[in-house]
């Protein structure tokens, strides 16, 4: 962990489930070299916790809100905060 890492935190609603956006979420965060987890949850959405230097953790967000996210992303909620370091990795999970 980098003094200057920030964890992002986000909520991806719409159809990204059952669409890949799991697999290529984590992709995107390897290319970025960000650290975290993606997973489903119960109401059809996608969490997605990324740590990473502001800059990479910007580009991921941006990736989220473009078209070339597999799926369709109707929403994104998300908050960026200090990065806490306890991610070895990138892991799809759940």
């Amino acid at each position: 962990m980098v003094a200057e890492d920030v964890r992002l935190t986000a909520r991806v609603t719409g159809v990204v489930q059952g669409v890949g956006f799991r697999y290529w979420t984590a992709r995107k965060a390897d290319e970025l070299l960000l650290k975290g987890t993606v997973r489903n949850l119960f109401d059809g959405s996608v969490e997605l916790v990324a740590e990473g230097p502001s800059a990479d953790v910007d580009r991921m967000l941006a990736w989220l809100d473009s078209p070339d996210a597999p799926g369709r992303v109707a929403d994104i909620e998300s908050a960026v905060t200090e990065a806490t370091g306890e991610f070895k990795g990138f892991n799809i999970v759940g």
